[in-house]
């Protein structure tokens, strides 16, 4: 089984971790979104998960088929999958602003980038209010919602100082061996 990826991607991160604590024999290709070498893949982007036959394009795909091939279970409740998709929209949001801005935009002066900012603000504030899990029982709402706010705080996107219940939540995903190893590289 083959992952391509970035290291500093947080899809990537969490699909690491998933493969990590499966069990399953598996090899990382590290690329990034420049390079010339991405899989033919039609979306263009990592993860990207080679299993065989197998050819899984999108993160929620491939951690729900590494989950399932260990034996394990993916998202079971609607709950769950609500802030799971939460998690999505602030990485989504905050990594575009991220390119925008890396491509020369001033995204303070710009109406549609001020809304994605405001966006951002909303949804730390609603995943900061919900419940913690207990230490050793994260679950992948729980491990989206952990690498998405790690990345915005690694790439300096956004600030989780008045977020406390997202601040224990990095401190209760420190203990876990495999968030710990998949951080990215410190630059």
């Amino acid at each position: 089984m083959k992952l391509f990826g970035s290291l500093t991607s947080p899809f990537v991160r969490h699909c690491r971790l998933a493969l990590m604590q499966s069990g399953l024999d598996w090899e990382m290709v590290e690329l990034d979104i420049h390079s010339s070498q991405n899989p033919d893949t039609p979306t263009m982007r990592v993860p990207f998960l080679e299993d065989g036959e197998v050819k899984l394009t999108d993160s929620t795909s491939i951690v729900q088929y590494v989950r399932e091939k260990s034996g394990g279970a993916f998202i079971s409740s609607a709950q769950d999958m609500d802030r799971y998709c939460l998690a999505n929209t602030l990485l989504d949001t905050a990594i575009n602003l991220f390119l925008l801005e890396r491509s020369g935009l001033d995204i303070s002066e710009n109406v549609y980038t001020c809304r994605q900012k405001k966006r951002v603000e909303r949804i730390l504030s609603e995943l900061d209010s919900a419940a913690l899990p207990g230490a050793g029982k994260m679950s992948d709402a729980d491990y989206r919602v952990a690498v998405g706010v790690a990345w915005g705080v690694f790439r300096q996107r956004f600030s989780i100082e008045n977020c406390k219940n997202l601040q224990q939540l990095l401190t209760i995903a420190g203990d876990d061996a495999a968030f710990v190893k998949t951080a990215p590289p410190a630059a």
